[in-house]
């Protein structure tokens, strides 16, 4: 299931395959997940061309693939490099990697669990408070995906007025979203929103998604990552647990855990399930319900 491959100019990394998907990390930066997909199938993650096997430079990279940040978003403090190898081990059955202390005193630990039989990933990303003092972050788990695909994401049940009065979830918009822009499709079941690569701009909204379930959809794959709602709980960005951003060259779909005050030596965890399915889902409500809705599951993860 474990191998050392050489990927991207990166010499030192990891690959994970039962047989039917495969994941490979790069241990020369990061942590960073920088494919999944099927075997001999096309990578769902974006990686950028101009960073692909650099190591050791100053300034933050996003490299693209998979990766752990926390909230919120505030330059430099989230803006810390991660340009340094990582330590991994293998047991068998879980691959950790983890990196030293950041320059924000924290360290980032990211774990994966490959199913042995089943397209499916338990992604867990930790993060532990290495200060001497207290502090308040959320973990932050943002996949890049590749081009020209469509995120999706479920509205809140739909309930007439005056039965429900109410409101549902909230919606968080940034200075440079554009409701108007044509990659977005407003459902009154499904918010989706297309990865253009020649658009100009640049969009991205979040919101509090009780469903605990989002999509990528690209080329006859899906990617579907399940993850925990936490009914009450304080999260950052306006109470945001699932944001997304799409610019020419990707779109991000990401999600965040409840603020947390971390004491010294304290950590935090926040769980992910992927999984990779075949798909042939067309763009209206209806043939999201039919098509991919089944293989999301009932209900939200635990965390």
């Amino acid at each position: 299931m474990m191998e050392s491959v050489e990927f991207g100019g990166w010499p030192n990394c990891i690959r994970l395959s039962n047989g039917e998907v495969e994941l490979v990390v790069t241990t020369d930066v990061g942590p960073r997940i920088v494919r999944f997909g099927f075997v001999g199938g096309q990578n769902l993650f974006h990686n950028f061309p101009e960073t692909l096997g650099r190591t050791g430079d100053p300034e933050w990279h996003s490299y693209g693939g998979h990766r752990l940040w926390h909230a919120p978003e505030i330059f430099p403090r989230t803006y810390g490099p991660d340009n340094e190898p990582v330590e991994h081990a293998w047991d068998g059955t879980t691959l950790t990697l983890r990196n030293a202390d950041d320059a924000n005193g924290l360290e980032k630990e990211t774990r994966l669990t490959l199913s042995p039989t089943a397209p499916r990933v338990e992604v867990t990303h930790r993060i532990v408070n290495r200060n001497p003092w207290a502090i308040e972050l959320a973990v932050w788990a943002l996949s890049v995906m590749a081009q020209g695909g469509r995120a999706i994401y479920p509205q809140e049940d739909f309930k007439p007025h005056p039965d429900v009065l109410v409101p549902a979830r909230p919606l968080v918009l940034w200075h440079f979203t554009d409701m108007s822009d044509p990659r977005w499709t407003w459902g009154r079941r499904y918010i989706q929103l297309r990865q253009d690569p020649a658009a100009t701009t640049k969009q991205k909204v979040g919101m509090l998604n009780s469903k605990g379930w989002a999509a990528y959809l690209l080329g006859g794959d899906a990617f579907i990552k399940r993850y925990a709602y936490e009914p009450g709980a304080s999260y950052p960005d306006m109470g945001c647990n699932t944001e997304t951003f799409t610019d020419p060259d990707m779109l991000e779909v990401e999600t965040l855990g409840p603020l947390t005050r971390l004491e010294p030596g304290a950590h935090v965890d926040h769980l992910e399930s992927w999984l990779l399915a075949r798909v042939d889902c067309g763009p209206d409500d209806a043939d999201i319900d039919a098509h991919l809705l089944p293989l999301v599951g009932h209900g939200p993860i635990g965390r």
